[in-house]
């Protein structure tokens, strides 16, 4: 089924993936089905007090899906999906793809503005959010983003209290009761989509502007599902906690897809407290668990880390910012684990360091790419092939990587080489092993007096200074050197941070003049994108508004 704005892949290359099985041929929809044939009394999913095996998931993902089309979703219509770390997010999202919709994936963070922006741009028919979550209200947001979309008629709403809701119908009274019998299950296997349509539309994790939309289909993002399974070596036996939001693809892939692929067991977590993932990785004998790099700080900073047992745990995968190697190391001292390093794009590239691969590897790179059927190339402002070890611009072309933005027919002459490779605005290196690593963003450079300093060295240097969790440098203006570089340093609960310790520090790490900061402020907590990563915009703007009025510009 055709969305406006979509790019179809070229047909060259759409019939070398298929014929070389690198797309499986699979929907997302076909994935659960399949986990529930094989395992139907295996437990899938825990949430809270809430446990089903795949037979029970399946049941109600078959149930919510024939409900959305009894109330009025048609197949090919985009849902906004807004949900937490909520057991109906799992439902809801099979649902929509067994019965041929198309996913919209939200932040339960996104603002109204944001919303409206992705509605216009997806036209958006249908949307599952919650009436209340923490300290959200949702329904003045509905309403003002149904004023100026009169496509968006369906909203459904999550966890909804008996009697309110604005008489929206609830996730429960989308449910179908009862055993769906063979009719039903025979129309709703009419509804399935075909591999090559759209499935889902993630907004891109930019820092600056609205979110772009990120269209992938069932086949391209299979092949991310398929090579992120393989590469962290989910299998059947795992029990793969997470705690990254689900409205973020980092958990929806390394996670959610990629743990239904395998078969395995998810256990969604609604906190981002140490202890509480100590206690669920205790009781749910956790094996794997996807994190960013500043959920892996707390746990292992967590000063009551040992009083867990955390056996179970294998392996962490870490994403959607820079791992110091001193985060890493502490892993495996203080837990005992495997940490993966891992690099990814809601857009499709993405890679992984393997759990055989040396700590040097780990430290120091993003791994390899995670489908073998795709290359990766840095390239020059031209969009030329540099040799191996040169830096230029991260860019990939293959099975996995999307055809281009919804209704952005001018971005998408920019983000693609002239032979077809997605330019990832990341600087690299890769060598002769294939193993890639990030030096930095094209944009994340600041300049002070003619000088490139890389933001992601300065930011390198400083995370090694003893109970720094998190840190982002950006450049501060400066009215003689146009720039210099300042830093946000997050301390680790029960240690404080002092600037002349840490530009000590940096001395006895050898690093040059360009590389210490002429300010640093600690903070309690780093502004995050929706992507998880620092908001340099916030930041950027925070600092200049401090400068003003300390009259320095």
């Amino acid at each position: 089924m055709k969305i406006e704005g979509f790019t179809p892949y070229p047909k060259d290359e759409a019939r070398e993936y298929e014929e070389n099985r690198w797309w499986l041929g699979l929907t997302l929809g076909d994935m659960l089905q399949r986990a529930a044939d094989f395992y139907p009394n295996k437990e899938a999913l825990v949430e809270g007090e809430t446990r089903m095996d795949y037979g029970a998931l399946r049941k109600q993902v078959n149930q919510f899906a024939l409900g959305l089309v009894r109330h009025g979703v048609k197949k090919g219509d985009r849902v906004l999906v807004q949900l937490p770390n909520w057991y109906e997010f799992v439902i809801a999202y099979f649902a929509i793809h067994a019965m041929g919709g198309v996913v919209v994936l939200l932040n339960s963070r996104n603002t109204e503005f944001e919303i409206d922006h992705l509605c216009r741009v997806t036209d958006a028919e249908a949307w599952i959010v919650p009436e209340r979550y923490r300290k959200i209200d949702y329904l003045p947001i509905v309403e003002g983003v149904r004023k100026t979309n009169p496509l968006m008629k369906h909203v459904i709403l999550v966890r909804r209290k008996k009697g309110s809701g604005a008489g929206y119908p609830s996730f429960q009274d989308v449910l179908i009761k009862g055993t769906l019998g063979p009719n039903d299950l025979e129309e709703l296997r009419r509804y399935r989509p075909d591999p090559c349509d759209v499935a889902q539309v993630l907004p891109s994790g930019g820092t600056t502007g609205l979110s772009k939309a990120a269209p992938r289909t069932h086949n391209d993002y299979i092949s991310n599902v398929e090579g992120h399974a393989r590469a962290w070596e989910l299998n059947s036996q795992d029990v793969c906690l997470i705690p990254t939001p689900v409205g973020h693809n980092l958990a929806l892939l390394a996670g959610i897809t990629s743990t239904v692929f395998t078969f395995g067991k998810i256990v969604l977590l609604d906190s981002t407290l140490p202890e509480d993932f100590c206690k669920t990785i205790e009781k749910e004998k956790v094996t794997c668990a996807t994190f960013v790099p500043a959920l892996v700080g707390r746990l292992v900073s967590f000063e009551r880390l040992k009083e867990y047992n955390l056996r179970s745990l294998v392996k962490i995968y870490a994403g959607g910012a820079n791992s110091p190697p001193d985060l890493v190391r502490a892993t495996y001292e203080k837990i005992g684990c495997h940490y993966v390093n891992t690099f990814g794009m809601v857009e499709g590239p993405c890679s992984m360091t393997r759990l055989n691969d040396p700590l040097d590897v780990i430290f120091n790179t993003v791994g390899r790419p995670c489908c073998p059927y795709e290359e990766f190339r840095v390239v020059d402002a031209d969009g030329k092939k540099l040799p191996l070890h040169a830096e230029g611009e991260l860019a990939a072309k293959g099975p996995g990587i999307f055809t281009g933005y919804l209704k952005s027919e001018e971005e998408n002459k920019k983000i693609f080489t002239r032979d077809g490779f997605l330019k990832t605005g990341d600087l690299a290196v890769i060598n002769e092993s294939g193993y890639i690593k990030i030096t930095g963003r094209i944009k994340d450079i600041i300049i002070r007096g003619g000088e490139n300093i890389s933001a992601r060295d300065v930011e390198d240097l400083i995370a090694s200074y003893t109970g720094a969790e998190y840190v982002a440098v950006v450049g501060m203006p400066d009215p003689l050197l146009g720039e210099k570089v300042c830093a946000y340093v997050k301390m680790a609960e029960g240690y404080q941070g002092h600037f002349e310790e840490i530009i000590q520090h940096l001395k006895g790490k050898g690093a040059s003049v360009l590389l210490l900061p002429e300010r640093i402020e600690f903070v309690d907590e780093i502004p995050l994108t929706k992507a998880g990563k620092p908001d340099k915009k916030v930041l950027r703007a925070d600092i200049q508004e401090k400068l003003k009025k300390e009259g320095i510009i």
